[in-house]
């Protein structure tokens, strides 16, 4: 879940404040409405048992704002800075490295199969040098299999599962990849292009891969205060990062980006086909219709023999014509086959 905010804060106090006197007002605080509102801009889907958490994002957004819980309802269809912290707050950010290593290592197989084709189609330009016809055609053939093995980290949150995905691939000296996250909380991707972390999670992350981070050295409060969420308290910001005992090595950062995306919006993040999409542990957030839709997406977005990986046990109820069930004890895995 997001950070907490110091407990003896005067922030947190009157938020704690606010939102307990929403949880008595049943009339100046109407969950469904929040609900559905959250359901439209996202899709994500809010569980009642989740109240209390959904009560104090309203509250903490309104006062970081100075608003009243109706002003802020009233501001957010025409604030998009509002918008974007309000659902900052409502979100899920929580991920850790290497989370499923079965899809990782299926992942990091599929980029090096990519890599010893590009050697034997290299071998085959060579070899026909010295014959023209030939050598345009396995040339043509070069073009075709020497692009970028593309990546994508759907719902990559804080950015674990995307670096995790780049250390394993660089762990094989793989170079020619390159790997997109994306995630409908800018707070969630800008930790993840930082790229720092604290010891909880670097002690997820296997033995081979550990030459991929280093110590980071004492955060000053100005570097603090530049990747700083619009009107987050400025001490815990601070706190936090200090907290952070490494990161991600610069080098890694050449093949990896970020960027904000909706997984419910029609437009990709991108125009290039990818060869996998990872899309693990956040389809259950959507109803199933939702999940048709987005998987439906995924799939078009989803180069020709490349893979989708969804979390094991998820969506089993998805039986796409285009697309084939991966045989594989651990994983849940579906192949592209056919436009």
């Amino acid at each position: 879940m997001n950070n907490h905010m110091q407990q003896d804060s005067p922030f947190i106090h009157k938020a704690d404040a606010l939102a307990a006197e929403a949880l008595r007002q049943d009339a100046a605080f109407d969950t469904e409405q929040w609900q559905r509102y959250i359901e439209q801009e996202i899709g994500f889907i809010l569980p009642n048992v989740q109240r209390k958490w959904l009560v104090n994002a309203v509250t903490q957004t309104a006062l970081s704002y100075g608003l009243t819980i109706l002003q802020l309802w009233q501001q957010l269809p025409i604030n998009h800075e509002l918008r974007q912290q309000f659902l900052d707050k409502v979100l899920i950010h929580e991920s850790r490295f290497f989370r499923h290593q079965p899809s990782i290592e299926f992942v990091t197989e599929c980029a090096l199969q990519h890599q010893r084709r590009q050697l034997e189609n290299d071998s085959n330009v060579n070899s026909n040098v010295n014959s023209n016809v030939a050598s345009k055609a396995n040339n043509s053939d070069h073009i075709a299999t020497n692009e970028l093995f593309r990546i994508w980290s759907v719902g990559c949150a804080s950015g674990q599962e995307t670096w995790s995905l780049a250390m394993s691939l660089a762990a094989k000296q793989l170079t020619h990849y390159t790997i997109l996250g994306t995630d409908v909380s800018e707070q969630a991707l800008k930790k993840a292009r930082v790229g720092h972390y604290d010891n909880r999670q670097q002690a997820l992350i296997p033995p081979h891969c550990q030459q991929f981070i280093q110590p980071l050295r004492q955060t000053s409060v100005i570097e603090a205060l530049r990747f700083a969420p619009v009107a987050t308290n400025t001490k815990q910001t601070i706190k936090n990062s200090v907290n952070a005992n490494w990161q991600v090595m610069p080098t890694l950062k050449q093949q990896v980006r970020f960027t904000l995306h909706n997984i419910i919006n029609q437009e990709p993040p991108t125009p290039h086909l990818q060869q996998v999409i990872v899309c693990q542990n956040m389809l259950l957030y959507f109803r199933k219709f939702d999940q048709r839709d987005i998987l439906a997406r995924l799939s078009e977005q989803c180069a020709l023999g490349g893979y989708i990986i969804l979390a094991p046990g998820e969506a089993l109820f998805w039986r796409p014509s285009n697309m084939r069930r991966i045989a594989h004890p651990q994983i849940n895995a579906w192949q592209k086959i056919s436009a």
